[in-house]
């Protein structure tokens, strides 16, 4: 076969060849368990970067806007309007719950900051394609800035929620609030190692980032957010598909929020208290076992499938 010469091409013609040609990794390629070490002093070593990238996430959001970062707050609060007049008022439900408004905001506030990881997580490759076809850094960080972006926003509505339990609530302290900062880091862990796996998959498959849109619209109704735990277990009563509906870190992290800072759930303040799933400590730190293993599964898969990102994009 006479192979032509490659001067006689043209930059394009040669260009396309060169896109054509399997790309070859320099060195041994890490194993599967011991390359772990390796990625993760990796990402450290860029940390600036990664710093960066998120501050560039944040400002580029709400760039030439004149509330700038406030606007973090007005969907929550829009969202947090809507629900309490239409479930809470016109359906009732906020009669046989009690501060109604600040359980809502408790769910919103722990489902904001899964499903911006998730939504931003999944396209932050794409949206990078230029750094990631040019510049060699490891991949992670981009999926890594939304879950710092979203971290900024949660420190946002996280002042705006506790001033409204003290404000709105009868707050009783107990150490049932623990659970808050451990319900907060199981979602956080879980939602960044779907996140970055989802962000791999996103690259060659296309479709993925859609399916997550719906998969964020469905499973907010299936989450305890705008109705309590109460209601699921007088509906399913004592059969499997309680374990069933619990079976998930995400359930499980916005219960153990609203159990640790919801005090009219708990009956401290006088009110009925509501029912709540039993060893809800034990379930908050299996759930955080399991996702920091899921993150490691889920970094080691991302390090596989990123030595093509390039010619994939």
């Amino acid at each position: 076969m006479i192979q032509r010469d490659i001067r006689n091409l043209s930059r394009e013609e040669r260009r396309e060849m060169i896109n054509q040609q399997p790309l070859t990794r320099v060195g041994q390629r890490p194993e599967f368990f011991r390359g772990t070490l390796f990625s993760y002093v990796d990402i450290w070593r860029h940390r600036e970067l990664l710093g960066r990238l998120v501050g560039r996430e944040v400002t580029a959001r709400y760039k030439d806007s004149s509330l700038g970062i406030v606007w973090s707050l007005f969907r929550p609060l829009v969202l947090l309007l809507i629900y309490y007049f239409i479930i809470g008022q016109v359906l009732g439900t906020a009669r046989s719950v009690p501060d109604f408004a600040v359980f809502v905001f408790i769910g919103i506030t722990m489902w904001t900051l899964y499903s911006e990881i998730l939504s931003r997580g999944t396209v932050s490759i794409m949206d990078n394609a230029g750094l990631v076809k040019k510049v060699y850094l490891p991949r992670e960080v981009f999926p890594l800035s939304a879950v710092g972006s979203a971290l900024v926003n949660l420190g946002i509505q996280s002042i705006v929620l506790i001033g409204g339990i003290a404000l709105f609530s009868h707050f009783t302290w107990s150490p049932t609030v623990l659970l808050a900062p451990l319900a907060i880091l199981t979602i956080l862990v879980f939602a960044s190692a779907l996140a970055m796996l989802l962000a791999a998959v996103n690259v060659y498959m296309r479709d993925t980032q859609h399916f997550v849109e719906i998969y964020v619209a469905v499973f907010f109704w299936v989450s305890p957010i705008v109705y309590p735990f109460t209601y699921v277990k007088k509906a399913l009563g004592n059969s499997w598909l309680v374990e069933a509906y619990l079976a998930n870190p995400v359930t499980i992290s916005i219960i153990g929020a609203q159990k640790a800072l919801w005090s009219a759930g708990s009956g401290a303040t006088g009110q009925l208290a509501q029912i709540w799933p039993p060893d809800m400590e034990l379930r908050l730190l299996f759930w955080l076992i399991v996702s920091v293993l899921f993150f490691w599964f889920a970094q080691r898969v991302f390090s596989r499938l990123q030595g093509n990102f390039a010619q994939e994009i």
